[in-house]
């Protein structure tokens, strides 16, 4: 009977599946902790804002900062998890038995891409949304800040050229992928590049052929500060260009992306972000495999043998050298040094081979 389908097989596969979801749960809340910290930090001074909002706040940012540490969750929870069989010679009664490391491994390996292909249609479509949640609950807390929340500002700008001059936009955060912008700042200069006023609104909506702005605030230099419930900007943006400028691949879900990739090469607009993320979610399940190729390659060894720490940090440092290894080709493709495609499956080559010759020279020498 194969391994994938017989008792002692489920019971690995379920052993490794409590374990990586077990640390997954565990590093959510420990940054859902910190994260909520900095956010009550934030709000201490909005008497408006709950300590619910801000709890739901962090807790629908969070997903998106988790799914880049998913492979640390499966490298840890595969470690945990073969380190434990070996505490209670499970793994020498299978070995007795003549099992092989290669057959004990596979349920593992099988639900690790079980888990990257979830995370790939499922989650990450989750957590883009999450994301966009937790924007327009930014946009609501700091929205009742004096100023309109502009001291958070973190340079989202725009330069609208008008018949009477120029209008730069700054927004300190953007939802919809740019479409909806709160906090903002405004900047007018006439033809003859002087200053004329500065505007602060709450927010503004890409409508058909303009910026509408809602709950503004203009300062001249020759006049008093005017409240204006809402006025317009002419623009020559489109909904899809302001998407391309303002979203990050990151924010953009897998079912999304190809949209995102064909829109941006009409306009003329750089893809290779896109396409990078989009080559990295689907290489992601094999990405969890060599984690777990790595993870069985440290943690196989008796415990009677000692040793077992030393196993667990070469475990730990190799996975920090893959992830710089990502970084580093991930820079390069996003400055078109590197194809997206060789730059999303290197680290899972790298990965998988290293796991894959350590685990042949401990069995088979």
């Amino acid at each position: 009977m194969s391994m994938m389908t017989n008792t002692l097989g489920r019971y690995f596969a379920s052993r490794f599946l409590i374990s990586a979801v077990g640390a997954f749960a565990s590093i959510f809340l420990l940054l859902v902790l910190v994260d909520y910290i900095e956010m009550v930090r934030k709000t201490s001074g909005l008497a408006s804002v709950s300590a619910i909002m801000v709890a739901k706040t962090s807790i629908y940012r969070v997903p998106q900062l988790l799914e880049k540490m998913m492979p640390f969750c499966v490298l840890i929870g595969a470690m945990t998890c073969y380190l434990a069989l070996s505490r209670r010679l499970e793994l020498v009664v299978a070995r007795a038995a003549g099992v092989s490391a290669w057959q004990f491994i596979s349920p593992a390996l099988a639900g690790a891409i079980a888990l990257g292909f979830l995370a790939t249609v499922a989650y990450n479509p989750m957590s883009a949304n999450l994301r966009e949640l937790s924007k327009r609950m930014e946009a609501e807390m700091f929205g009742s800040a004096s100023g309109g929340g502009i001291q958070d500002a973190s340079g989202f700008w725009l330069n609208q050229v008008a018949s009477d001059g120029q209008w730069i936009i700054n927004a300190a955060r953007s939802e919809q992928q740019g479409v909806l912008l709160t906090g903002l700042t405004v900047f007018k200069f006439d033809n003859d590049f002087q200053f004329k006023e500065r505007i602060e609104a709450r927010e503004a909506r890409l409508e058909e052929g303009r910026w509408a702005f809602k709950s503004a605030r203009r300062f001249s230099l020759n006049a008093p500060p005017v409240d204006q419930d809402s006025f317009f900007i002419p623009t020559s943006l489109t909904p899809a260009q302001v998407r391309n400028s303002f979203s990050t691949p990151e924010t953009v879900s897998f079912w999304q992306l190809p949209g995102y990739i064909r829109s941006s090469e009409s306009s003329g607009f750089a893809t290779a972000g896109y396409r990078l993320q989009y080559h990295k979610l689907i290489a992601q399940p094999f990405l969890l495999a060599a984690m777990v190729m790595l993870a069985a390659s440290v943690s196989l060894r008796f415990f009677r043998m000692g040793g077992v720490q030393k196993m667990v940090l070469s475990g730990v440092g190799a996975g920090f050298l893959l992830y710089v290894l990502s970084k580093v080709t991930e820079d390069l493709s996003k400055a078109e040094l590197m194809h997206p495609i060789a730059a999303a499956w290197l680290p899972v080559s790298v990965g998988g081979l290293t796991g894959f010759l350590a685990l042949l020279y401990q069995e088979d020498g």
